[in-house]
């Protein structure tokens, strides 16, 4: 536990101003997310571009393009928040029915198997079929959230999980305690958004 202490406070001590600045707006990002707040896209888009430099210059290069799409997405999340629902306003939340939910998941399984085989066979990756898997998972849920999908939370809780394992894994500390705040937040999304979506289906009523 000492060791993981002073391995915590060493990252924290080295992260840069840029990279505070971009966990503290992937923070802000979730808590306003939870409260459906259409301003969480300013800050996904922007944790995201700085997320795309940092991860450019330490030669991540998979992980910047990945923040691109992030960027990419953050300007059609806030677009559909503001302008997707009837007559200009915001969507209401929806659900996914089983058939969606299936074909997401065979779509992740699916694209996780090949990436994952490629990974393994081109590249010395350590963990090439689960960092496959929060990957392409990332990309689906991402989507979800910006079509107010409920089940999204659900989708994160299980990304971050794995994710938690990895960055532990890789020595990864400080993003790991990151994730962790992930999990919790979206925990308190699910319960949120399931609220606000038994409150819509009332009033529709």
């Amino acid at each position: 536990m000492s060791d993981f202490k002073q391995q915590l406070l060493t990252a924290i001590q080295q992260m840069s101003a840029w990279e505070f600045i971009a966990v503290a707006l992937a923070v802000a990002y979730l808590l306003l997310a939870v409260k459906q707040n259409s301003l969480c896209w300013y800050c996904a888009f922007a944790s995201t571009a700085i997320y795309t430099v940092l991860f450019w210059d330490v030669q991540l290069l998979m992980e910047s393009g990945l923040n691109v799409y992030y960027m990419v997405m953050a300007v059609y999340g806030w677009w559909q928040w503001r302008h997707g629902g009837k007559n200009d306003t915001s969507p209401p939340i929806r659900r996914w029915g089983l058939t969606q939910h299936l074909k997401a998941g065979a779509g992740i399984l699916t694209i996780t198997l090949v990436s994952g085989a490629l990974l393994m066979q081109y590249t010395e990756a350590a963990w090439p079929y689960l960092d496959s898997f929060t990957t392409w998972a990332s990309v689906i849920t991402t989507f979800m959230v910006a079509r107010k999908i409920l089940e999204n939370w659900l989708y994160w809780m299980v990304i971050n999980s794995i994710s938690i394992f990895l960055f532990i894994d890789r020595g990864l500390y400080l993003t790991a305690l990151l994730l962790v705040s992930y999990l919790i937040i979206s925990i308190f999304g699910l319960i949120n958004w399931r609220r606000d979506y038994r409150l819509q289906t009332t009033g529709d009523a």
